[in-house]
């Protein structure tokens, strides 16, 4: 099965815990600690983007290669995503004061 995007869920739990190599109960524990968010089908059924995988995955690495706990891994994941949004923040700042000067130079080279 194949998803359009990263974020469209595709894997239902049981192929999820699979791919990660998890039980279910696991993937179900880390739900209601917060750490991940799966979409739900209209019947309540949990499907697991590649994001959610991907997300799985960096937990596992966590807590099973570095000895981090939940608590921890929840800190570095809200850092990390802060992070990645300041550098998707500053990524567009950049592009807009390139657009600007762009347009300043047109200006000057037109007078």
């Amino acid at each position: 099965m194949a998803a359009m995007d990263d974020g469209e869920p595709i894997y239902i739990i049981s192929i999820a815990a699979r791919i990660v190599n998890m039980h279910p109960q696991t993937l179900r524990y880390y739900e209601r600690a917060g750490l991940i968010e799966p979409s739900r089908t209209r019947g309540k059924i949990r499907l697991y983007s590649q994001r959610d995988i991907e997300r799985l995955q960096l937990i596992q690495r966590l807590v099973n290669d570095l000895g981090v706990n939940l608590a921890g891994v929840e800190v570095i994941m809200n850092l990390t995503e802060r992070l990645a949004d300041g550098e998707r923040k500053l990524q567009e700042m950049r592009r807009r004061c390139e657009a600007a000067e762009r347009r300043c130079a047109e200006l000057s080279d037109a007078s």
